[in-house]
């Protein structure tokens, strides 16, 4: 964690690769990466995924073949874009998943933005112990807000976006 503290970041594009990958390391350290539980992306979710038997051999090596390619010509890209600025409003439902832990997409962040999102049908949906992935962590839930509201065209599971305060994961655990 100091070595990430100490390593030097601008607001500019591209991100020091050494950074990055101390990013992740960090991040799973900490239980704010892709799940609360999960310390290696080898063991936690690539092993895993190759073993799913719902995929075929084609689309697991899709999966990872497309993993690759957004973070080699995409990521500096999603980093540097404002989204409330780019997409404001949208003409289709939302339903937005979220893990209280998530830092990689910053739960306070996403909140805001789903609270300004103009769209016909809304739904900010926090779950509690997860981090970046509430459909493993937290399947039972996520499958009730996919059947009750998401399936439904409805918002009755989601959460107020009028709060104000938005507390940030506790990192000290």
């Amino acid at each position: 964690m100091k070595k990430l503290l100490g390593t030097k970041v601008t607001g500019d594009a591209p991100l020091p690769e050494a950074w990055l990958s101390m990013r992740d390391e960090v991040m799973h350290e900490l239980g704010i990466g892709t799940m609360r539980s999960m310390r290696s992306v080898i063991t936690g979710i690539f092993l895993p995924s190759l073993l799913c038997t719902e995929y075929t051999m084609g689309e697991k090596v899709r999966l990872w073949r497309g993993k690759l390619f957004s973070q080699k010509h995409l990521r500096d890209v999603m980093w540097s874009i404002e989204l409330p600025d780019v997409v404001p409003a949208l003409e289709i439902p939302v339903y937005m998943l979220h893990g209280r832990h998530d830092m990689t997409c910053a739960y306070a962040e996403t909140r805001a933005y789903a609270a300004a999102l103009r769209a016909p049908v809304k739904g900010f949906y926090t779950f509690e112990e997860s981090a970046h992935s509430p459909l493993f962590e937290e399947p039972a839930r996520f499958r009730m807000v996919l059947e009750q509201d998401v399936l439904q065209g409805r918002t009755g599971h989601a959460d107020s976006l009028n709060e104000s305060a938005v507390e940030a994961p506790d990192l000290t655990r």
